[in-house]
């Protein structure tokens, strides 16, 4: 049921376009290629178990958690609310 100005089915479309959104922003962040054998950021060594484990690696896990931590941060997502109160 649409209210105001607003068609039938609007706030799925809404809800549809955030979903394709967040799923186009985490493939584009997907690894690709070689893994490499030393991190980019601090030349310390991969281990070969995430060389093989993860597709493509670029980071040592000290400077993934790094970088995972500031992308968070950077989120504008938040994904304690309710569903409800995003809705509004």
């Amino acid at each position: 049921m649409a209210g105001g100005w607003s068609k039938d089915g609007a706030v799925q479309e809404q809800i549809d376009a955030s979903v394709e959104d967040a799923v186009l922003r985490a493939r584009s962040q997907l690894n690709q290629g070689v893994s490499l054998s030393q991190c980019e950021e601090c030349d310390a060594s991969i281990p070969l178990a995430r060389q093989r484990a993860v597709t493509g690696v670029r980071l040592c896990i000290a400077c993934q958690n790094d970088c995972d931590q500031q992308q968070k941060a950077q989120s504008g997502f938040n994904r304690s609310a309710s569903k409800d109160s995003q809705l509004r």
